[in-house]
């Protein structure tokens, strides 16, 4: 029974930062039909801005409070500045083209980012170390949990209740949804639609940031670190579903579960469990637990 309720605290604390990032994932794709290899390494910026941004605050003498705040601000920051950059600057030229190209260009973009990051932030690793003491301890039995990753745990469902609502309950969301539908009705109509794909792109790395930011404090930032994360992210969003909020969700606890499992009783299986169940989801739904039907077009 302690090890069952082990494996549930693990999966949920991994299945929460992921959710994150893979909520971003599907809805750049539900939106603008991109499946975008270059989201880990706008997750890994957003690592590496946090660590910027909460050492800087340190070196001000800041409340230790304050670094959650830092954190948010450098996920905000790189929406700010890259979403611009990527999505008018480069994927606008794309649109309509062989989905294979995007993906290509998505790739190269990914390669660049890399180098970036190394040239600004340097090979060496980062350590976030100050917002992870913030909540202290809790003790559950004779089991005890850092409370910053039940902290993590509560940021995934208030980000995915505001994602929820904001595209069900607000007028751009359920434009936003119009487009999703059919984009060449929803602009015949009147809709702007190039303005939708800037916002539906913008808020994709905005979540993929912060969920490198918020991940910093449990993690070493270093080179690499977004090439697990695309890979761990795709497996979520194959599960669950392309396009699907409640398909990122169930998916990212899916895999977080499975990890968890693989950790506490089989640690060899560690690096294939996911893709384990992964291949068993699509051998009896290839489309994805929670996949919305398609259109038929003739």
């Amino acid at each position: 029974m302690h090890t069952a309720f082990t494996i549930l605290i693990d999966g949920l604390t991994y299945a929460s930062w992921l959710f994150i990032v893979a909520l971003g994932l599907t809805l750049v794709f539900g939106v603008l039909k991109i499946l975008n290899i270059a989201h880990g390494s706008f997750y890994a910026l957003g690592a590496y801005a946090a660590a910027s941004f909460v050492g800087w605050g340190a070196s001000m003498k800041w409340a230790p409070g304050l670094s959650l705040v830092c954190m948010l601000l450098a996920a905000i920051a790189v929406a700010v500045v890259l979403a611009p950059l990527t999505e008018r600057g480069l994927l606008r030229f794309f649109y309509g083209r062989d989905e294979v190209l995007l993906v290509l260009v998505t790739y190269a973009m990914f390669l660049i980012l890399e180098d970036v990051t190394k040239l600004v932030w340097g090979a060496n690793p980062y350590y976030v170390s100050e917002p992870y003491g913030l909540f202290g301890n809790i003790d559950i039995g004779v089991q005890s949990w850092v409370g910053y990753d039940f902290a993590l745990v509560a940021l995934a469902v208030i980000v995915g209740g505001i994602v929820w609502w904001g595209l069900n309950r607000t007028r751009q969301g359920k434009i936003m949804l119009a487009v999703i539908h059919n984009a060449e009705i929803a602009s015949s109509m009147g809709v702007n639609v190039s303005r939708v794909y800037m916002l539906a792109f913008t808020v994709g790395i905005f979540l993929a940031a912060l969920g490198g930011a918020f991940t910093a404090p449990m993690i070493s930032v270093q080179p690499g670190v977004s090439v697990g994360v695309i890979i761990v992210s795709f497996a979520v969003v194959i599960i669950g579903g392309l396009g699907s909020i409640e398909g990122a969700a169930i998916g990212a606890l899916i895999v977080g579960l499975a990890r968890s499992f693989a950790v506490h009783v089989a640690p060899v299986a560690e690096l294939f469990s996911i893709y384990i169940v992964m291949a068993v989801v699509l051998m009896f739904r290839p489309e994805g637990l929670f996949q919305r039907t398609q259109t038929r077009k003739i």
